[in-house]
């Protein structure tokens, strides 16, 4: 009963969060007239990853650390077909030239370098592979790179400013106090909805392998699938897929870079299924922007993406 409770509560805090967030957010770039791209790949995409730093930083510290690739793999995958596939649905999904030709690209290498530095038995002939310290640096660096570049983007163009928006003004003190707010809602909403579907899998049968796999690594998802989808319904395009971007680019040079530096991450080869898929996901987003109406998530590319994720699912239940 308490779990139930705990679940619609949850799903309550997560919509609620996310409107906060998303209502702060674009009144701070209003405000300083900084990008809605920019708040979505930092503010907002570093807000919405707090579930799966918390996540990973305390497998780390537990000892727990075959936990950590997987949540931010699954992630990253949920991310991209599931959350930027059902926010296409809901209104097609317009990117900036930006987005396509340097953001995007920059998620796809950091998945293609996990796969690289991951695999020491194959690149360096080593008796086992795992993600060292010194590959946690590297991401470290990587990370510090994109903030840098965040900076240089963070001024609103033009081109931005004639787009057609929802107003969105409030003071300083309200938008952050709606940021926080918002940020609240969405990691305890993400929680008690991961702990309610985790205990709902257990009483199913379902293998704590599959579960890791899939709910824990969507419910640490789930803030970003509410902020992208209300975002995306609100027309703050630039936070929907900021938001998708920014947290994948962050999961793995941030978050896995930090828990690699807590402690040394084993990398089992199965794993790399997961980290095709997550370049997968990526190649595909980016090859669908230019069909059919340029530089545009459409619906049906949305649906596409979609099926591509139930598919991959599927694939994991039948391979458990």
């Amino acid at each position: 009963m308490i779990t139930t409770l705990l679940f619609v509560l949850g799903l309550v805090f997560l919509v609620k969060g996310a409107d906060l967030l998303v209502d702060g957010a674009a009144a701070i770039a209003r405000k300083f007239n900084v990008s809605n791209i920019s708040i979505g790949l930092t503010i907002v995409a570093f807000g919405t990853s707090m579930p799966e730093l918390i996540v990973n930083v305390y497998a780390s510290i537990s000892g727990n650390t075959e936990i950590a690739i997987g949540n931010v793999l699954g992630s990253n995958i949920f991310n991209i077909l599931l959350i930027l596939g059902l926010s296409a649905v809901v209104t097609p999904l317009v990117t900036q030239k930006n987005t396509v030709w340097k953001e995007i690209p920059f998620s796809l290498l950091a998945a293609i370098l996990v796969g690289v530095m991951a695999n020491d038995v194959w690149f360096d002939g080593a008796e086992s592979s795992m993600l060292s310290r010194i590959d946690g640096i590297v991401f470290l660096a990587f990370f510090i790179i994109f903030i840098l570049y965040t900076f240089g983007i963070a001024k609103i163009t033009p081109h931005e400013k004639e787009e057609p928006k929802e107003e969105v003004n409030f003071s300083m003190l309200k938008s952050v106090l709606f940021i926080l707010l918002g940020l609240a809602g969405l990691v305890f909403g993400g929680k008690w909805i991961v702990d309610g579907a985790v205990v709902f899998a257990e009483s199913l049968g379902v293998s704590q392998s599959l579960i890791g796999l899939t709910i824990v690594a969507a419910g640490t998802s789930l803030p970003e699938l509410a902020t992208s989808i209300v975002a995306a319904y609100k027309k703050q395009m630039d936070i929907a897929i900021g938001n998708v971007v920014g947290s994948n680019i962050f999961n793995i040079f941030f978050i896995l870079g930090t828990s690699a530096v807590i402690s040394p991450l084993p990398f089992f080869e199965s794993s790399n299924t997961d980290i095709l898929m997550t370049v997968f996901a990526s190649l595909l987003l980016f090859v669908l922007i230019f069909i059919g109406k340029k530089h545009t998530v459409q619906r049906w590319q949305g649906a596409l993406m979609l099926l591509s994720y139930i598919a991959y699912v599927g694939y994991l239940i039948y391979s458990k």
